[in-house]
């Protein structure tokens, strides 16, 4: 695709085109106009060639080819909040430091979609593009169109030629699963996203390797959230009274399952056990202490800058996928299933001397 083509579809002229790309004229083209062509630019993979526009501006590509690395929040627009990739992402920019790289800038799926965004995310000229989380095809193909180097670490692999660093989500599900079948739970449900997602069919998977049926209505398939971990255990509790322990998909999704099985009465693990996967700092804080695999999370942003550095420096150019190991962390969140009926707690009763005001 060249200039001519994009100006021709978008029935402007080449210098239109060339000003609304380049960011020089705000007042290039209208709103609309410069939807259409960065809508144009996405769609076809069009990228101006640096070597050019640097000598056009008697600079040499290699004064602006800093030693930077970019970081892409794949999962959702809220990933740079969740404490196991912030920390992933911190982890990466210390690593990073150490061999003379900046972390220059971040950015999720959702910024791609945005004209404005769009071009501040190329015009970074960062060396490589570290991916945290499983991201979809359309953002896969953006980052092969536009960035030579780039790798991946996460909890699910990717079908891509990428060199990934991997901690097992399928094999930390085991783990979790395993450990409450051990302590003698039948009844167990799942939290969590369940779409290509690993810790879903290891955790389908552990049942089966238990012999024990897989029900429906012991599954609530919500994000990766506390918002989904609250509203998900809230309908599990309604449509199956039987459950006796939860494995959520992740620490924020057990924090809201925390919460809405208190809110119930209901008394953790007496009534109901909770286990997870990532073992954030926080939940050594919450009470009770939850019981999590623990995930490396560390040494997989550390490894994922090594790597994609050394490829940038031509270390290797195969692709490498490392794995790395994860624990059990037990704490005081799982215990026994409990052998009667589920009744929440009694309601503490306010004192007749008290009035609203109080």
């Amino acid at each position: 695709m060249t200039l001519k083509e994009i100006a021709l579809e978008a029935g402007v002229s080449i210098s239109t085109v060339s000003r609304v790309i380049n960011n020089t004229d705000s007042k290039a083209a209208s709103p609309e106009v410069r939807e259409k062509i960065w809508e144009i630019v996405r769609r076809t993979g069009y990228t101006p060639n640096p070597a050019a526009q640097n000598l056009k501006r008697r600079k040499s590509y290699s004064s602006v080819n800093s030693h930077s690395l970019a970081c892409l929040f794949a999962r959702t627009p809220t990933d740079i909040n969740d404490p196991f990739f912030s920390t992933l992402a911190k982890s990466v920019e210390v690593e990073a430091y150490k061999q003379n790289y900046i972390l220059k800038s971040s950015f999720t799926p959702f910024d791609i979609t945005k004209s404005e965004n769009f071009r501040l995310i190329l015009d970074n000229n960062v060396n490589g593009v570290v991916i945290l989380g499983r991201c979809d095809k359309t953002t896969l193909k953006f980052l092969k169109q536009h960035f030579n180097y780039v790798i991946y670490t996460g909890l699910n692999g990717i079908d891509a030629n990428y060199d990934q660093i991997l901690c097992d989500g399928y094999g930390a599900s085991l783990c979790a699963m395993e450990y409450l079948i051990q302590l003698g739970h039948k009844h167990i449900g799942y939290l969590g996203e369940i779409n290509m997602e690993n810790r879903y069919t290891g955790y389908r998977d552990a049942l089966k390797k238990e012999l024990l049926p897989f029900d429906s209505t012991y599954v609530s398939a919500v994000p990766f959230s506390s918002k989904g971990g609250y509203d998900g255990m809230l309908k599990l509790l309604e449509q199956q009274p039987k459950i006796t322990a939860v494995f959520c998909g992740n620490d924020i999704t057990a924090i809201g399952a925390l919460r809405a099985i208190k809110d119930r009465g209901f008394k953790i693990p007496r009534d109901i056990s909770v286990i997870s996967i990532d073992d954030i700092d926080i939940v050594q804080y919450l009470s009770p202490m939850l019981t999590s695999v623990h995930i490396p999370v560390e040494e997989m942003g550390k490894m994922a800058a090594k790597t994609l550095i050394d490829r940038i420096c031509g270390g290797h150019t195969l692709p490498m996928k490392i794995h790395l190991p994860c624990y059990l962390a037990k704490r005081e969140s799982c215990d026994k299933p409990r052998t009667g009926p589920l009744f929440p707690a009694p309601q503490k009763k306010v004192p007749a001397s008290k009035t609203a005001s109080e």
